[in-house]
């Protein structure tokens, strides 16, 4: 009896949603008295596994096979299914990513199990022998639902940014296990990638600076685009900038575009509509700059400034930069 956590990450890059995995998997082991294991896909994951020991694995699976250079998720999720077979795991889990999602699926319909999504909670009473009692966000995180996972194996992705990671180091072996893929699972694979813009991105951005229909036109980002250097972060922005086509869709935070979990999120003019809240709900901090106290956005945030966004903006570019002597 163990519990399963599938490590998710890109060419050898662990992916941050990985960590909080490893720790809920960890958790939720050690309240059902067994170990917490973990699995890797491909070769260029080898080296994660003494991350994994570092958050509690006992055992690192290694899934090898020649065609495991980058991602497809038929070969991913065939792959783990073969090794999930062979160890018969109580629990499987999953980062609640679109590719955790992809890789999960996968599983779930290779072993005709049922699968259980965007999980943020589970039964602090849970020892291996009853179905998993879980809560699970839906609709964009407006609904959170209760429900049993009762099958076998049970098979579970964890909701992003729902769990801190925290560590808790292990001696640990590694299993390598050679499994077996054929043509009909190598037919979507990543071959080749262009990288649009180095550096931070807005999913790791300590600081986020966002506008929304407030700012008025792609020219006013300007001085957005001054505070959020000035901070070290990036900018993003809502659906209604993406529509207006002021920005590119890759710069949207929301249920639609990307989940951030920033040190503090600068929302500037964003009214703050659920779909928008989904996306910057897990923001440690959030500051909000908006005319109008009332909006969604104003009465989520922990910080709010009342005022015209193109007159705050620069006034506290101007204050850092006194501060800092530029």
């Amino acid at each position: 009896m163990s519990v399963l956590a599938i490590i998710e990450h890109d060419r050898g890059t662990l992916t941050s949603a990985s960590l909080g995995v490893l720790t809920a998997a960890r958790n939720l082991a050690q309240q059902m008295n067994t170990t917490m294991e973990a699995l890797t896909i491909g070769a260029n994951a080898d080296a994660l596994s003494s991350v994994a020991a570092l958050y509690g694995a006992t055992v690192v699976h290694q899934a090898h096979h020649d065609a495991l250079t980058d991602f497809g998720p038929e070969a991913w999720g065939e792959a783990a299914a073969q090794v999930i077979t062979s160890l018969s795991p109580q629990v499987v889990m999953g980062s609640g990513t679109e590719r955790g999602h992809e890789i999960v699926a996968q599983i779930a319909a290779r072993l005709d199990l049922p699968a259980s999504m965007n999980c943020t909670e589970f039964d602090s009473s849970f020892n291996g022998t009853q179905p998993l009692k879980v809560v699970r966000a839906r609709w964009g995180g407006s609904l959170l639902e209760q429900a049993e996972v009762d099958a076998p194996i049970k098979i579970v992705t964890l909701a992003n940014h729902t769990v801190e990671p925290t560590e808790a180091p292990t001696t640990s072996t590694t299993n390598v296990i050679d499994v077996q893929l054929d043509a009909s699972v190598l037919h979507s694979i990543v071959r080749d990638r262009v990288e649009r813009v180095a550096g931070v991105t807005l999913a790791t951005a300590s600081v986020v600076v966002s506008g929304g229909r407030g700012v008025g036109s792609a020219e006013a980002f300007a001085p957005l685009e001054e505070l959020a250097a000035l901070l070290g972060g990036v900018v993003g922005c809502s659906r209604a900038v993406t529509n207006n086509g002021w920005r590119n869709h890759t710069d949207q935070v929301g249920q639609t575009g990307t989940r951030i979990a920033p040190d503090i999120y600068i929302a500037c003019g964003i009214s703050g509509a659920i779909q928008h809240w989904v996306g910057a709900m897990a923001s440690k901090n959030i500051l909000a700059i908006n005319l109008d106290q009332e909006a969604n956005i104003v009465t989520k945030s922990g910080y709010a400034v009342i005022g015209d966004l193109h007159k705050v903006v620069p006034a506290v570019s101007a204050e850092i930069r006194r501060r800092r002597g530029v």
